[in-house]
């Protein structure tokens, strides 16, 4: 398993808090819910790439199907303990995702993990070469790339896309607009600018499927930095 020992080899990190019903009779975390926890983190990194994960998977014509999973145990998380689940694609293979994470409390590691996926066809169930624009969105990432394309306009050029994700509404017209655009080339998130020296950031809409990720605080800092 690569080294992940410590919470500097993550960029990605999710946070959770233990709950009653995850403890066993022995009143640590039982061991499957580990898994659980990784899992649950991983939901949150596609949301950190940007990628709607059931709709982007569909446009890039596969699915990912798990091959192996493994833990390695150093110590145990008990009810209450607040876990930082770091997550990040190793290795990018012809047809596989490797992914390992480290469970910490704090510093400390409790929990190490690997995940082996495979790209493949989701009816016939035959594995597929990984999609090169997912290969190199996972490697950017990795290496500390934005996975968002940030569009900078006015209304006339960029009501398409806003109105994609929301109505137009009245204070477009004269606004400025930022949109963000995933490695799909996906409408992900939008926001505008008012005019005038009492300028302030409106209208900031996320997809759904995408929220709690962090996109209308990217697009206000991009507003705001044009607004400068």
């Amino acid at each position: 398993m690569p080294d992940s020992n410590t919470r500097a080899a993550f960029r990605f990190f999710h946070r959770l808090r233990v709950r009653w019903a995850e403890v066993d009779l022995q009143k640590i975390v039982f061991n499957p819910h580990y898994l659980m926890y990784v899992d649950t983190a991983l939901a949150d990194y596609w949301r950190a790439l940007a990628l709607p994960y059931e709709q982007s998977l569909h446009a890039m014509g596969g699915d990912l199907f798990v091959r192996k999973s493994t833990l390695e145990f150093h110590a145990s998380a008990v009810y209450d303990d607040v876990l930082d689940v770091g997550l990040r694609c190793a290795r990018v293979g012809n047809s596989s995702l490797q992914l390992v994470s480290g469970i910490f409390r704090g510093e400390e590691l409790l929990v190490g993990a690997e995940l082996v996926y495979v790209f493949a066809d989701p009816v016939a169930k035959a594995s597929l070469p990984v999609p090169q624009v997912l290969r190199n969105l996972l490697t950017t990432f990795e290496q500390g790339q934005s996975p968002v394309r940030a569009v900078l306009g006015d209304w006339h050029s960029l009501h398409e896309a806003v109105g994609s994700l929301r109505a137009s509404e009245p204070q477009d017209a004269n606004a400025q607009h930022c949109v963000l655009y995933n490695a799909l080339n996906e409408v992900v998130a939008c926001g505008r600018l008012s005019p005038g020296p009492q300028a302030q950031v409106e209208g900031l809409f996320v997809s759904p499927l995408l929220r709690g990720a962090g996109w209308s605080r990217v697009v206000r800092q991009h507003l705001m930095a044009a607004k400068a």
